[in-house]
């Protein structure tokens, strides 16, 4: 018995990778009695006497899963962020960024089309990339978005890990993704100018091993609608409140109306992002109206 990580899912077959190797699995029969669907990115045991035809045994346990791609187990999100073309959206950014912690999945934030900007929107964005890196978040703001010491240093940041790519259609995932393996040749789509949207290029999802990373390639989405935590275990997703919470009057503040709340007084003082905290408040109040999922 082997154990590995299903590195591609393709019509009821898994190739996992173990001992550097590619085998080629199906799944025991029992797994769709048992409603097991396996997915990118799971720990799997398996049996196999050639690297060609093998049975997946077990699927492990699943530190975290994302639904859009179907991946378990990622370990870091870079979030591809256009500054323009579609335009910059602090509120998009920041839903990602709370389901990413949400999952226990390290955010980094990649600004992508950078090099299209003014120099006075350019000034601006680079004033709100900073405000991401004082709560604690790894950003990569460069005027060439693909200049070779950024991307090195972002590989080296991945390196080790199994990472997704995400963020809005057309930000340009699959472009960041061929400046990272030239190899690849994934397809690009042009932006609808009539939709002001991109079209979806990306098919399937497989782990891609670039320079040491298992990188997946993804479906590009542009919001997430519903949110699944609590409004209890909301401020514990923004980091930098998180951090305030201690110097709160009240245990469990909201930081909404409570009097003598480190958070607000944060907020007045210009510690914290007004934006970010404009966005909590947006995702509490959204929290707060929805109709609760009994299926949970």
């Amino acid at each position: 018995m082997k154990t590995g990580i299903i590195q591609q899912s393709l019509s009821g077959f898994y190739d996992v990778l173990a001992d550097g190797k590619i085998y080629r699995t199906r799944g025991r029969g029992n797994f769709r009695a048992k409603k097991i669907k396996p997915v990118v990115g799971d720990r799997v045991e398996f049996s196999a006497t050639t690297t060609s035809d093998g049975y997946l045994l077990k699927v492990l346990d699943r530190r975290n899963q994302l639904v859009r791609p179907p991946i378990a187990n990622v370990d870091v999100a870079v979030v591809v962020t256009a500054a323009t073309q579609p335009a910059f959206s602090a509120n998009l950014l920041d839903r990602q960024l709370v389901g990413l912690e949400e999952q226990g999945i390290t955010p980094v934030i990649f600004f992508s089309k950078v090099d299209l900007l003014s120099m006075t929107a350019l000034a601006d964005l680079q004033t709100i990339a900073d405000g991401y890196r004082q709560v604690g978040y790894q950003v990569f703001f460069n005027r060439d978005p693909f200049a070779a010491d950024q991307l090195a240093a972002l590989k080296d940041s991945l390196r080790g890990q199994v990472v997704t790519m995400m963020g809005q259609t057309g930000a340009g995932k699959s472009t960041l993704l061929n400046h990272l393996a030239p190899d690849l040749n994934l397809a690009t789509g042009e932006i609808s100018q009539a939709l002001k949207r991109g079209r979806h290029t990306t098919r399937k999802v497989s782990l891609l091993d670039i320079d040491g990373a298992l990188i997946a390639d993804t479906p590009g989405f542009s919001s997430y609608e519903t949110f699944t935590m609590t409004v209890e275990e909301l401020p514990q997703l923004f980091p930098e409140m998180r951090r305030l919470a201690s110097g709160c009057k009240f245990r469990g503040c909201l930081h909404l109306k409570e009097p003598q709340c480190a958070v607000k007084n944060a907020l007045e003082h210009g510690i914290i992002m007004k934006s970010r905290y404009d966005d909590y408040v947006q995702f509490h109040d959204l929290i707060a109206s929805q109709k609760p999922n009994y299926k949970k």
